[in-house]
């Protein structure tokens, strides 16, 4: 009787061990994951707040080699791209995984276009791949040239000078090219720039996970949520609430059109998920439904066991 239990305690034991060693491997990918900030965002401020919240804490716990990229906080997608492309090549890896959320989307997709050899994947994460609404907008109530238009720039360079501050960045600021990039004609010729590669010029729909550029296979992936108020206790969703009025009836996430946001492979579209909530913000307010931790682990989890 005693060695019975002694041998099924032995086998509980290894069991666990091996569950355990393949969850702290989980997150393991092959290639680092550099998180790229969308619009107005930073990778960190005074080393406390993180845009991403908790998620490179929770990708790393299970093996995951995770990077927070710091590019200007407003500026055109273009200028952004090189940007990150300086930054990917400074790392020195032979590949990186991006995964970028809102304005990192196009921003990572110019990088792609700079260095294709250096990029495994980019996963567009509530991305801006066809333009929003909410900039078309902003964009409508801004005279060209007025003191109106000028003074949101300044404020908007002011605000992007304080970051760099707070974040020990130098990045250049242009809020009116942030502008200008995010409208529905800013990414229609920023797609035409990049031969609408991961994007589907035509439909509401994503293209083939495996997109080649310049003779260098590069995975591509999307999701979204089309939530706005999800939290009740969430700050942010009031906000979200008015921005969202700009899409009428189509699902959003409150500041990007769910449409909008397929590149490539598209994961999911149907997550109870604001924009704020695909970073895990404000503080990991969310809705009981959709844990957007969940959805980085388990694609880097995919990205793993795809050999990137």
């Amino acid at each position: 009787m005693r060695i019975r239990f002694t041998t099924a305690v032995l086998l509980g034991l290894a069991l666990l061990s091996a569950s355990f060693t393949s969850f702290a491997g989980y997150t393991q990918t092959r290639h680092p994951i550099v998180l790229v900030h969308g619009v107005t965002g930073f990778n960190t401020i005074g080393g406390l707040v993180n845009y991403f919240h908790t998620i490179p804490w929770n990708l790393e716990r299970s093996g995951a080699r995770v990077y927070s990229a710091s590019v200007s906080f407003v500026n055109s997608s273009e200028q952004r791209g090189q940007q990150l492309a300086n930054y990917v090549n400074s790392l020195g890896h032979s590949k990186v995984n991006l995964m970028a959320h809102s304005q990192g989307a196009p921003t990572s997709r110019v990088t792609a276009a700079l260095i294709p050899h250096r990029i495994a994947s980019i996963t567009s994460i509530d991305g801006v791949n066809k333009g929003s609404k909410v900039a078309d907008v902003v964009r409508g109530i801004l005279p060209p040239g007025s003191y109106v238009e000028g003074g949101a720039n300044a404020i908007a360079n002011a605000l992007g000078d304080l970051v760099n501050a707070l974040s020990g960045a130098d990045n250049p600021q242009n809020g009116l090219a942030a502008l200008e990039t995010l409208t529905t004609p800013g990414t229609t010729s920023l797609n035409d720039a990049l031969g609408w590669k991961g994007v589907n010029r035509n439909s509401c729909a994503g293209t083939s996970e495996d997109v080649w550029i310049d003779g260098n296979r590069i995975k591509f992936f999307s999701w979204t949520g089309r939530g706005v108020w999800t939290n009740v206790f969430d700050i942010t969703d009031p906000f979200l609430g008015v921005t969202a009025l700009a899409f009428g009836s189509e699902p959003n996430d409150g500041l990007v059109g769910v449409c909008s946001t397929m590149m490539g492979r598209v994961i999911g579209t149907h997550y109870d998920m604001n924009h704020v909530d695909a970073i895990n913000h404000l503080l990991g307010a969310r809705s009981l439904w959709t844990n957007p931790v969940t959805l980085y682990r388990t694609q880097a989890n995919r990205l793993k066991n795809r050999g990137l």
